[in-house]
């Protein structure tokens, strides 16, 4: 698999890519697509018959995120702490739409933004840069744009939230009709709204995960609400909270009676998923590198699932596609501009972080990889690049 990778691989240094404007005149940011290479395998997959609008939409709230890594713990009160790694980037909902956006997926968005600094950079990210389709998002006047402020410590994370409530519901925001979609993602922390119901009704793959319950009570109405999902991806302690089970695997079978696909995802156990179709049962090791930061990682994990199933891989084969790309994103100050491009997996092969035994799980992926992929992705950045003053 090494040398398949290396042949698909393109040359070209950072340092080589570093822009260094003339005395006097400040650099020019720059918006260029970091993933040139998703048109060409988003083109592969829509090539049979008439293809619907999108390949996957979804609704929710996209926050500014900011990611502190490289910490020893949280400060104790009182104290300072200094760290040489920060990130900048589009979080929330964005965090999978950007992921999903990278493997070649036309993803729609319906989100609000606010008009201020932050609302400006998160829409010319998420447009511009990021290819992901915002037609049915809007800006809302006089709104502040949600911040959550990450700190990456010990292979885990806490995080500090500012938000106010969201000024228009996911009904409005989506639209009436929904737009045509292979496949849309909601959260069944709530009920299922109106919008999802009917793209299922019309043939649409509803995929669907959760957030932590802060109230402690992990109510079984959340798993009535999976009547109106196809695939449900729950991490572990959230899956077994629920099911009122003792293990991953004793969770995702007790999900499995009431969802047509369950995945678990166990963190660094890997993931089980079950097919209740078929009865099909697969499980696949978290990928064996260094973790800088999992924000977002989970989010990641889901949009390779969604792409492995709308390529119609085998359940074992999207299991580890989603593995891949979660355990790539990690390496890296994360939250949304973690998530790898096509290049990252191509060179992930000559990396030498992992031994050629466990790449050969993931061979399947090189008929998708386009020759021109290059790692010259773009990263979660300490400042804000893009013009915030602007929208699309």
């Amino acid at each position: 698999m090494t040398e398949t990778l290396n042949a698909v691989r393109s040359a070209g240094s950072p340092e080589e890519r570093v822009a260094v404007a003339a005395p006097g005149h400040p650099p020019e940011p720059s918006l260029a697509d970091p993933c040139a290479e998703r048109e060409l395998v988003g083109e592969r997959l829509r090539r049979d018959g008439e293809a619907p609008d999108l390949d996957v939409f979804l609704t929710g709230q996209v926050f500014m995120d900011m990611i502190f890594t490289g910490l020893p713990g949280l400060p104790p009160p009182g104290t300072e702490l200094f760290t040489d790694g920060l990130g900048s980037a589009p979080g929330g909902v964005a965090n999978i739409a950007v992921a999903m956006s990278r493997l070649g997926l036309h993803v729609g968005l319906a989100a609000p933004f606010g008009d201020d600094l932050f609302g400006g950079y998160l829409w010319r990210t998420l447009a511009e840069q990021e290819g992901v389709d915002l037609g049915r998002s809007r800006q809302v006047k006089g709104w502040s744009t949600p911040v959550t402020v990450s700190l990456a410590y010990d292979s885990d994370r806490s995080m500090v939230t500012y938000a106010r409530p969201l000024p228009v519901s996911e009904d409005e925001l989506s639209g009436f009709p929904p737009p045509s979609a292979r496949a849309c993602f909601v959260d069944v922390d709530r009920p299922v709204p109106g919008w999802a119901r009917e793209m299922r009704r019309g043939g649409t793959t509803v995929f669907a995960d959760l957030g932590w319950d802060a109230t402690g009570a992990w109510s079984s109405e959340v798993l009535d609400r999976l009547e109106h999902v196809d695939v449900f991806l729950p991490n572990a302690v959230e899956a077994m909270a629920y099911t009122r089970t003792g293990t991953p695997e004793d969770a995702a079978r007790a999900l499995s009676e009431r969802v047509p696909v369950v995945v678990v995802k166990r963190g660094g156990n890997g993931a089980i998923a079950i097919d209740a179709a078929t009865g099909e049962v697969a499980e696949t090791r978290a990928l064996p590198v260094r973790a800088l930061d999992a924000t977002g990682a989970g989010d990641v994990f889901a949009a390779g699932f969604v792409f492995g199933t709308l390529a119609g891989l085998p359940l074992v084969e999207r299991l580890r596609f989603a593995n891949l790309c979660a355990g790539l994103s990690v390496r890296h100050r994360s939250g949304s501009l973690g998530a790898p491009c096509w290049g990252e997996i191509a060179a992930f092969g000559e990396s030498g972080e992992v031994p050629e035994a466990v790449l050969e799980d993931y061979a399947f992926v090189i008929p998708f990889i386009p020759d021109s992929a290059d790692d010259t992705v773009v990263r979660a950045e300490p400042t804000l690049r893009a013009d915030p003053l602007q929208f699309s």
